[in-house]
């Protein structure tokens, strides 16, 4: 493949990195927190952002002391969060439009995160368009973040080649696993902040991003 060729596909992440989903999830842990009688502060929320749902849920149980298992507590925080969506979506800046550029221009894309499905397929149906060709949740894949799994499931299922694919992340998990898969990861800070290290991809923002932008990651 020839430079203009470039991206084969964009794999995006989605809290964080789509949508400013971040302080919906943490609305909704602490209200879950408050109904046990106890609390989860900003700065555990703060924590957990790239983190798997099992291993943040299992986390908050053990704060807690809740009888349930960590599945229900996801299945209870992704309902809070997914209440939030129903008003709003706050998309973050550029993202939307970055992701009809690829559209069209015929760029395939998967949606990869470490969510649940069900709530990435409906963050998905509000775009406006049809914005994604996959979608991979974190009840997709048997190893979330940092593991390679979901990006490699996601261009599996795309057809392409990881090495020949740009990936969007917003944390240190997610870009870990971005870069583990072999993609072209690019890190957009939001809340927390993301190292740089020797051959990392850092942008401060999505916003008036051009394809030739995207093709210049591969020269």
């Amino acid at each position: 493949m020839n430079n203009s060729s470039f991206p084969a596909a964009v794999l995006w992440d989605m809290d964080g990195t789509l949508i400013d989903s971040e302080p919906y999830w943490l609305a909704s842990e602490s209200a879950f927190a408050a109904a046990h009688d106890s609390n989860w502060g900003h700065d555990d929320g703060l924590g957990v952002i790239g983190m798997s749902l099992y291993e943040s849920s299992r986390l908050l149980k053990e704060r807690v002391g809740s009888h349930l298992e960590p599945q229900q507590i996801i299945d209870q925080i992704t309902d809070g969060v997914l209440s939030q969506l129903e008003r709003a979506i706050p998309w973050r800046p550029g993202a939307r439009e970055l992701l009809k550029l690829l559209r069209d221009n015929n760029v395939k894309t998967a949606l990869v995160t470490g969510s649940m499905h069900r709530m990435a397929q409906k963050v998905a149906e509000q775009i406006g368009f049809e914005g994604f060709d996959v979608i991979v949740g974190g009840d997709d894949v048997v190893k979330g973040k940092p593991h390679p799994e979901s990006y490699l499931k996601a261009s599996s299922m795309l057809g392409v080649d990881p090495r020949h694919c740009v990936a969007f992340e917003d944390s240190l998990t997610g870009i870990t696993a971005a870069e583990a898969a072999g993609t072209k990861a690019v890190g957009i800070a939001h809340i927390v902040e993301i190292p740089m290290s020797e051959g990392r991809i850092l942008w401060p923002t999505l916003e008036d991003v051009s394809m030739n932008d995207l093709r210049t990651l591969f020269e």
